[in-house]
């Protein structure tokens, strides 16, 4: 590939020049942080040798052989390191880049990614004639999805990495930028603070937390991350008659199932920031539910919530009460204006659920749900709007 030429760009406060020997100190103190050594594929540990590589070897290496453009990202007024952003690799063939980042732990909370992203993703179209670039990011990575949107980029699905990070998924969030969807510098952008986006971001890249919710008759339940310990009872749940009937769970139903649903439903959900599933607990920190709250894809402000109550549970008012808690979560965390419930026509319990958690009935939905053995079930319907619950 043709030499790219080291070039330094200033743009909305921040100086973008390529890497020097002086900066591995700085590299070094940066990547001793566990956000850039979880997320990124840096060497763990991470020693001077590898900072001073990466600075007098690896960079120069990519601009002389064409491979890529490195910048350390400074501040343009103190010359302080704030972050890296470049182009992390270059096809000329098809006139695409993919661009990468990391924030040093002492600069968040600036926009400083987001920002060195556009002046690095404006001079590749401009001075490169790049007609594309490319971001990804494993699913999970929150701060990441977050700073491509605010480049402009638009995220269009998922791949499986070839290079995943140690202990990481292999699944990664892929994006797109095209020269005409990158904002002007200093413009505000999608994604920008106080936005559905920014907010949901800000949750999902936290652990799960854990809810509260009083039943009826004063007994305190807690709403957790479903655990290992959760799993047995998640079995015993699924093989009981009652559960069988009214939902479409593998029958037989054993503990592998329950070990994908919590990795590959569960975790998953909380990772790619579609949703929750929670293990509702008695006082004692017994399973008694599961119950799972999701994020309509089509409509980012409507939900749906979804439960199912151990046998020996039954009847004690926890759904009710553990449903109206992760609504009024939903609500408020989530900016959601409309929670749906549904359940095949006949399954009354959970209808009883649903009305005591304040859901109004909406009426009948023809073959809306699957049932048992792969045939469609007329569905009731209800909602639960904010006003509701106030």
């Amino acid at each position: 590939m043709a030499r790219v030429e080291p070039v330094e760009i200033t743009e909305d406060g921040l100086l973008l020049r390529p890497w020097q020997a002086t900066d591995a100190d700085a590299v070094h103190r940066a990547c001793q942080d566990s956000d850039i050594q979880r997320w990124t594929t840096v060497p763990r540990p991470y020693l001077p040798e590898h900072a001073r590589g990466f600075v007098t070897e690896i960079s120069p290496a990519a601009w002389r052989d064409g491979t890529g453009a490195l910048f350390a990202v400074c501040d343009a007024a103190t010359g302080e390191l704030l972050a890296s952003c470049g182009l992390v690799s270059l096809s000329p063939a098809v006139n695409t880049g993919e661009i990468g980042y990391w924030v040093a732990p002492w600069a968040r909370g600036q926009g400083v990614a987001a920002r060195a992203t556009r002046a690095v993703a404006r001079w590749a179209f401009d001075a490169l004639r790049l007609r594309r670039l490319l971001w990804q990011a494993e699913i999970g990575n929150h701060p990441s999805r977050l700073v491509a949107l605010r480049a402009g980029f638009r995220v269009e699905g998922e791949l499986r990495l070839a290079h995943p990070a140690l202990g990481g998924r292999r699944e990664a969030w892929v994006g797109s930028l095209f020269p005409d969807e990158l904002p002007a510098p200093g413009a505000p952008g999608p994604a920008e603070p106080g936005t559905l986006d920014a907010r949901r971001a800000a949750v999902f890249t936290r652990p799960q937390p854990t809810l509260f919710a009083t039943t009826a008759g004063g007994e305190e339940l807690r709403l957790r991350p479903i655990d290992e310990r959760d799993l047995d009872d998640i079995v015993e749940t699924c093989r009981d008659p009652h559960t069988a009937r009214w939902t479409t769970v593998p029958a037989p139903y054993d503990r592998t199932h329950a070990e994908g649903f919590k990795r590959d439903i569960a975790d998953a959900a909380w990772a790619r920031g579609t949703g929750a599933s929670f293990t509702v607990a008695d006082g004692d920190d017994r399973y008694v539910a599961s119950i799972d709250l999701r994020i309509t894809a089509a409509d980012p402000v409507r939900g749906s919530v979804g439960f199912m109550t151990a046998p020996h549970a039954r009847g004690r008012g926890y759904m009710p009460a553990a449903t109206a808690a992760l609504a009024a979560w939903g609500f408020t965390t989530f900016g959601l204006a409309r929670i749906e419930w549904r359940a095949l026509v006949g399954n009354t319990a959970s209808r009883r659920v649903a009305e005591k958690a304040g859901f109004t009935m909406e009426g009948v939905a023809r073959a809306a749900l699957a049932t048992r053995g792969g045939a469609r079930g007329d569905t009731w319907v209800g909602s639960l709007l904010p006003e509701d619950l106030a």
